[in-house]
């Protein structure tokens, strides 16, 4: 080991490597003072620098390799070698053993973390050679290779602890956050958010409790339990999400707040009584997952500039529309992001509040306190609001009350459950709405979906069928190729990985309104939005399956019924 590296400092290594300022320095060890944690893990909280910028700076500045533990197979014997409590402690892996030099590689999150370095050359009487990796790369593997022994080993306990005479489980009470189940429930929110997951479920079945993940809109099967789990499983997320553990025969909703991994994740849960025992299902979000840059959104350019003029505008509504899970939150947030400046007052009504943003007065509905979208917003109107976000727009009185917010000189932002650009205005109309004042009010509208984008490192070429190139709109006689998911250790053998927006974005003009007023219905409204320019979702698509970034499949869900 050099000892050039010991005398080194991470804040060192990361001004060298130009990844943050002096300024930004002073600022993290300055936060860091008092608190117990490291200068790197002060610094992602702050968002002054990613993971994946620290290691890359380490790998640079160290000489030592950047390892991407999710393509790397480990050996069983390399796995006996060290015990998961210790690598969890140090946030460390190992990955491969040379028998002759008698040298042990690792990837380190730290790799200047001599005392972790020290310890492991102990427990393996083997020479220690470092490479580098992310924090989050090295917890995902150790719930890979480890994740399944730890709830067997928790739910063995959890067997024994049952047959324990009464006053030994009074002295276990003490340690409840060592419990068993305590310790089944925390795993099992950790690995669905080192997974990507945005929802977790947990289903009982008539032996067995099933867990699955929805990753990127899809759901997978993660675990399987005996049924005898269940109740203590429901009982521990009843009680950190402040249920009612008695009440077994009703629906309950409760709201959940735990770190993993340095970011807090808010996890609203659902739980209903179902044949065999209470269905239980997780929602994951981030308390920054919400709040993307616009350039995240997945718009292509000429959406972009739609969006931005949208925007612009001083007054009027804009509707984001799709189903549940399509984006539209993430859409609405970016926009009031987008407009959150000194000079506006910005206030919005939501059931429930899904991000908190500085600057912006975000209102909870609550019906028990009589406190509904409809007697919000017209309370609102007396908070001198510049602009209005209305979470969903669900019935003729909220809908009436935005359009007369709108046409009084307020931006109003909403959301509406609608398949297409053009069938949102005829639901306005279908809801009571005289059509003069959709037309007068409306000044823009967005249909949005997601659709799964293919695993860069796994997604295999072939040539479009006939009826393919008839769908997407392709001349018939051309040789069109579109990929198709295949499945490596990368994307978890899924073929995806992440997601993408698909939008439909209709801005209003003097020749819509005028077809508007005149209730010539969506067909009408949707034939003269493609004249002036409206690429439809199934357009949208088809541009990211010619282009690679998704699967024919996946475009034909989104746009379905186009």
């Amino acid at each position: 080991m050099d000892y050039s590296r010991k005398k080194l400092r991470l804040g060192d290594v990361l001004l060298n490597s130009k990844a943050i300022s002096n300024t930004q320095l002073l600022q993290a060890l300055d936060l860091q003072k008092g608190s117990g944690k490291k200068l790197g893990e002060v610094l992602v909280e702050e968002g002054i620098v990613t993971e994946e910028q620290i290691a890359m700076a380490l790998s640079t500045q160290l000489h030592i390799e950047l390892i991407d533990l999710t393509t790397i197979a480990v050996s069983q014997e390399i796995l006996n070698l060290i015990p998961v409590n210790v690598l969890k402690k140090n946030k460390i892996f190992p990955i491969e053993y040379a028998d002759s030099m008698n040298v042990l590689r690792v990837a380190m999150a730290d790799p200047m973390d001599m005392y972790a370095q020290d310890d492991i050359s102990i427990i393996t009487n083997c020479q220690v050679e470092p490479a580098v990796t992310t924090t989050r790369n090295i917890m995902l593997a150790i719930d890979k290779y480890y994740g399944q022994d730890e709830v067997t080993t928790a739910l063995e306990a959890y067997a024994k602890e049952k047959n324990l005479n009464v006053e030994e489980v009074d002295a276990a009470e003490e340690d409840i956050n060592n419990s068993p189940i305590v310790m089944l429930v925390k795993e099992m929110i950790d690995k669905a958010v080192r997974q990507r997951a945005s929802d977790i479920h947990i289903e009982p079945m008539e032996r067995k409790v099933r867990v699955r993940y929805r990753i990127d809109g899809a759901l997978y099967e993660k675990a399987k339990y005996d049924i005898n789990v269940l109740n203590a499983m429901v009982a521990r997320i009843k009680i950190i999400g402040g249920m009612d553990i008695a009440e077994k025969r009703k629906p309950q909703d409760g709201r959940i707040t735990q770190v993993v991994d340095r970011m807090e994740y808010d996890i609203r849960v659902s739980v209903l009584p179902t044949v065999y025992g209470e269905k239980v299902v997780m929602r994951l979000t981030s308390k920054t997952g919400l709040t993307k840059e616009k350039s995240q959104l997945g718009l292509k350019p000429r959406e972009m500039e739609q969006f931005d003029y949208i925007l612009r505008n001083p007054h009027g509504i804009l509707l984001v529309t799709g189903p549940t899970g399509s984006g539209k939150s993430t859409t609405l947030y970016t926009a009031l992001s987008e407009l959150n400046r000194e000079d506006v007052n910005i206030i919005t009504v939501e059931d429930p509040v899904e991000a908190n943003i500085d600057g912006i007065n975000q209102v909870q509905v609550n019906p028990k306190a009589e406190l509904t979208f409809a007697t919000a917003l017209r309370s609102i109107l007396r908070q001198d609001p510049d602009i209005i976000m209305i979470g969903e727009i669900r019935d003729r009185e909220t809908a009436s009350i935005a359009v007369q917010a709108s046409i009084t000189g307020h931006l109003v932002v909403s959301t509406l459950h609608t398949n297409s650009s053009a069938s949102t205005i005829t639901r306005l109309e279908d809801m009571g709405i005289e059509s003069y004042l959709i037309a007068d009010s409306v000044i823009g509208v967005i249909a949005q979906r997601l659709v799964r984008r293919l695993c860069n490192d796994c997604k295999t070429p072939r040539p479009a069928t006939a009826d393919e190139k008839e769908l997407m709109g392709c001349n018939m006689e051309e040789e069109v190729t579109v990929y198709e998911p295949c499945g490596c250790s990368k994307c978890e053998n899924t073929g995806y990985k992440g997601r993408i927006g698909v939008y439909e974005i209709m801005k209003m003009s003097p020749r819509l309104k005028t077809i508007i007023s005149k209730r010539q219905g969506a067909d009408a409204i949707k034939e003269q939005a493609l004249q002036e320019g409206m690429y439809t979702l199934r357009m949208s698509a088809t541009e990211y399956v010619l282009d690679g970034t998704t699967s024919f499949d996946e475009m034909v869900k989104v746009s379905f019924d186009s």
